[in-house]
């Protein structure tokens, strides 16, 4: 563990149903269930209020009727959800330029280099908490570590509007006496695995030698050795040092309609691409990730002729990945549009454009300009403006656990 290292976890509190709730007042103080209501429908986030009765995101709404019948379902507001997710963002990029979102409701910030000017890393996280609330009326739950697992770890242990720091001192009062279940990467099968072993605490997966859990688990039994001792070493990453760059939607119903879906699919083209022009960097492969209502997912990728930020052109191989799939479309859970070969230096054809490329280039800096100034929704290409979404959506963000 390196004690030098100050790490934050942001997580917001009922992200989609406390943005809900401070919208519509009569909704406050009532348990209150965003996603579908259809016999396919899953909640996509659950208020505390319906927390109590065990609702919780991920869970079929039919299920969450039954545990909870007075529960209010909302189909949600996306657009609300991401322009305040985008202001959440822009807080916490100012307290540090190394933030790397993991969802549309939580990143990580290294502070490290911040704590001169800002103070120490919980007063960092003080700062945070105070500026969140005042300015968009939502809580957030913050912790305070020496690394990305114990921040995340610390962040859920007061939810909500809670703030928790973990230092090297107390890394050991802290983690023994929880479950298994709360370290990354054990689920269900993993923790039935554990207790055959006698192991149901940190304290006591933490008292096995390492030569036993990689006998059992082979290269996870390693790296749950070292969260059971809290160490993690590896790096917030900005967009500009990550290896790929991807948005993705998440409906709370599935989408039937292919034309709704790509539009969705050249807004978070858009997205992306404005996120390699901020960091300089080019992309020379194009990926779009699909999951079906059953959820199996794909994925295709197509590589480019040369690296490019263009919108149109990341737009242009998005889409004609999708149309290729589309020709035997099934309704659509998720959507997603993501990048990588991501190189600094832009391809031969971006060197030297002329004519339509360098009218497409002023373009993106237009729009570029102008969502600087005015926010990220304010200028929309027609592309994008076919998308219906009436059953709320979880993202940008995610599936996979935080790099």
């Amino acid at each position: 563990m390196n004690p030098a290292r100050t790490i934050l976890h942001v997580d917001m509190d009922a992200f989609f149903a406390s943005v809900e709730q401070r919208d519509r007042p009569e909704l406050r103080g009532k348990p209150v269930l965003v996603g579908g209501i259809g016999p396919r429908g899953v909640v996509a986030a659950a208020s505390y209020e319906a927390r109590k009765y065990g609702c919780r995101s991920a869970m079929p709404s039919a299920v969450a009727r039954r545990l909870c019948p007075h529960a209010v379902f909302v189909k949600g507001s996306f657009a609300q959800y991401k322009k305040d997710s985008e202001r959440i963002m822009d807080i916490l990029e100012s307290f540090s330029p190394l933030v790397q979102p993991v969802s549309i409701d939580e990143a990580f910030v290294d502070v490290t280099g911040s704590r001169g000017l800002f103070g120490s890393g919980q007063a960092i996280a003080a700062e945070i908490r105070r500026r969140v609330h005042a300015e968009l009326s939502l809580t957030c739950s913050v912790g305070v570590a020496p690394n990305k697992f114990l921040a995340k770890l610390a962040s859920d242990l007061n939810k909500p509007d809670g703030l928790t720091v973990i230092t090297p001192e107390t890394v050991r009062a802290t983690l023994d006496p929880l479950p298994v279940s709360r370290l990354w990467g054990v689920g269900p099968a993993a923790e039935k695995s554990l207790h055959r072993l006698g192991v149901r605490t940190i304290a006591d997966l933490h008292a096995l030698p390492l030569e036993v859990l990689r006998s059992r688990f082979d290269d996870f039994g390693e790296h749950l050795w070292n969260l059971a001792r809290g160490l993690d070493d590896r790096p917030v990453h900005t967009d500009r040092e990550a290896k790929s760059i991807s948005h993705e939607h998440t409906f709370a119903q599935d989408l039937e309609d292919a034309d709704a879906v790509r539009a969705v699919l050249a807004d978070e083209a858009e997205q992306v691409a404005r996120r390699l022009r901020k960091h300089a960097r080019f992309a020379r492969t194009v990926t779009i990730k699909v999951r079906y209502g059953d959820f199996e997912t794909v994925t295709r990728s197509v590589t480019l002729e040369s690296p490019t930020d263009r919108t149109d052109e990341i737009t242009a191989a998005a889409r004609g990945l999708f149309d290729a799939w589309a020709r035997s479309f099934r309704p659509v859970r998720l959507i997603g549009v993501g990048v990588s070969g991501l190189t600094e230096a832009p391809g031969e054809a971006g060197l030297f454009d002329t004519g339509e490329g360098e009218r497409r280039r002023a373009v993106d800096r237009a729009t570029d300009a102008i969502a600087e100034k005015f926010g990220k929704r304010a200028v929309r290409r027609a592309s994008t403006l076919r998308r219906q979404d009436p059953h709320g959506a979880h993202g940008p963000g995610s599936d996979t656990p935080p790099a």
